[in-house]
């Protein structure tokens, strides 16, 4: 059965909807979220539809259903248990050629409810006939991911503007032309940014002038640790978007294989003793292909704005008047201790986290090591494989435990991740001896102790066991709670 596809207006129009439970429930509110005049006829209802019944929002009818009821109605929902109340139902509105619907009774009904996805204003609705609906559903949910909630916004922009925009275009050439550049261009990001005054004022300069060359734009994503199910929805549509990605050299195939396919992928991983010329190189392109006007994702490992010099090249965007946008990613902190089952925080064990990169030795005199010797904390560290032996030293100088338990995190998130735990006064060792390699993330507290309890992905954890910790972890556990409010991060930039 194929439906013609249809969107009602039912605002200040009178439905009836036969039952009290969750499925009424349902159906109730969707209709009151499209102004619908509602009344609801069962002899029970569901605590939130009683609510609905007290302030007024709804009426009832506790009676059994009576086909007078149907009198000046313009559409009806059957949501009871039984089939042959529904098929009564059904019968009688068809008598009346009133459209009903039947839940889960597509024979029985005139009309379908689809799986919709709301922007406020634009509305897409997908529907299987009733034949197929988690199908469709399963649809709504990949378009959920597409499409972002600026669109509503942008929608109702069009709307108002749609009378001057026939005028100002009678040819529907010229005003298709507008629409594009109004859909896809600055308007649409400055609604993604929340600036909604500087997005109707652009509308209005393209409306009232010439059409402009289209600028283009800088966003910087954070693409996560590897795990592509860890990519934002936002970071997903910019990968959408773009034309040209720039990418770290680190960033998963599988975060790349998301992207649009015909967008221009360009590598820009920084290498050793060479991050300077190559931060240069990455400046110089986005500069290249933004002023080009095309959409530039600027795709990092991680999150931009924690060691990934994002702040660097915001500010040199700026300097350069180019257009930018930042969607953070999950950290390699979040993502690896999470994987590893570490949680950073824990009230038996530390109240504060403090992220660190390891990633210069020259770095390192700038910190405050009496205070990052201290128990009860987490150090996060960042790029630290190759100082590994600095920071141990470090710690143990300025009276870091040399029992502290910690986890090396290598691969976080990915297929290939391990785990390497063991003590403080065997880093080292335990590094080398499982020839430990980048990216790797170091976790160094009491919390580093429950990796061989609560590791729930990839192989168990290497190097250690649960003996060799365990006295650490034990330590941790029985010492009382100190309670803090808030959690403390230093972060260090190299």
């Amino acid at each position: 059965m194929k439906l013609y596809p249809l969107f009602a207006d039912l605002s200040r129009r009178a439905v009836l909807v036969v039952g009290g439970g969750a499925v009424a429930e349902r159906k109730v509110a969707a209709l009151l979220d499209a102004g619908a005049q509602v009344t609801v006829n069962a002899p029970q209802l569901t605590p939130m539809l009683r609510g609905w019944v007290e302030q007024g929002r709804i009426a009832h009818r506790p009676e059994a259903f009576r086909e007078s009821w149907l009198d000046r109605i313009w559409l009806v929902v059957a949501a009871t248990s039984d089939r042959a109340t529904n098929a009564l139902i059904a019968e009688l509105a068809g008598l009346r050629r009133l459209f009903v619907n039947v839940v889960d009774d597509a024979q029985l009904s005139t009309f379908h409810v689809p799986a919709v996805i709301d922007r406020a204003l634009l509305t897409i609705a997908i529907s299987s006939g009733g034949q197929a609906p988690m199908l469709a559903r399963l649809l709504r949910e990949r378009l959920e991911t597409l499409l972002d909630h600026s669109l509503g916004a942008l929608a109702a922009l069009a709307a108002r503007l749609r009378p001057r925009i026939r005028l100002r275009f009678p040819q529907p050439a010229a005003r298709r032309s507008y629409y594009e550049r109004l859909f896809a261009g600055p308007v649409a990001a400055l609604l993604r940014q929340g600036r909604e005054a500087e997005a109707r004022a652009a509308a209005e300069q393209a409306l009232a002038g010439e059409p402009a060359a289209t600028a283009g734009t800088v966003v910087l994503v954070g693409a996560g640790p590897g795990d592509p199910g860890l990519l934002t929805l936002r970071g997903l549509r910019a990968l959408n978007e773009a034309d040209v990605i720039l990418h770290d050299r680190l960033v998963s195939a599988e975060v790349l294989a998301l992207a649009r396919r015909d967008a221009e992928r360009i590598e820009v991983g920084k290498q050793a003793g060479n991050h300077h010329a190559t931060q240069e190189q990455i400046h110089r392109l986005m500069l290249e292909h933004a002023s080009a006007g095309r959409r530039v994702v600027r795709l990092k490992g991680g999150d931009p704005f924690v060691f990934g010099r994002g702040g660097e090249e915001l500010e040199f965007l700026r300097a350069h008047g180019i257009g930018y946008e930042v969607v953070p990613g999950i950290t390699a902190a979040l993502a690896c201790a999470a994987y590893a089952g570490v949680p950073l925080t824990h009230r038996d064990h530390a109240q504060s986290v403090r992220l660190l990169t390891g990633h210069c030795q020259a770095s390192h005199d700038t910190l405050d090591w009496a205070a990052l010797a201290h128990e009860r904390q987490t150090l996060a560290v960042y790029m630290g494989v190759g100082e590994l032996a600095g920071l141990q030293s470090r710690l143990l100088e300025h009276g870091r435990s040399p029992s502290t338990p910690f986890a090396l995190v290598e691969n976080g998130s990915r297929a290939e991740q391990r785990v390497v735990t063991g003590t403080l006064a065997q880093l080292v060792e335990r590094a080398a001896a499982h020839a430990v390699h980048s990216p790797a993330l170091l976790i160094l507290g009491e919390v580093a102790a429950l990796a061989g309890s609560l590791a729930w992905f990839g192989a168990p954890p290497l190097g250690a066991t649960v003996h060799d910790i365990g006295d650490a972890g034990r330590a941790a556990r029985v010492r009382p709670a100190r309670h803090q409010d808030g959690v403390l991060a230093a972060l260090h930039q190299a």
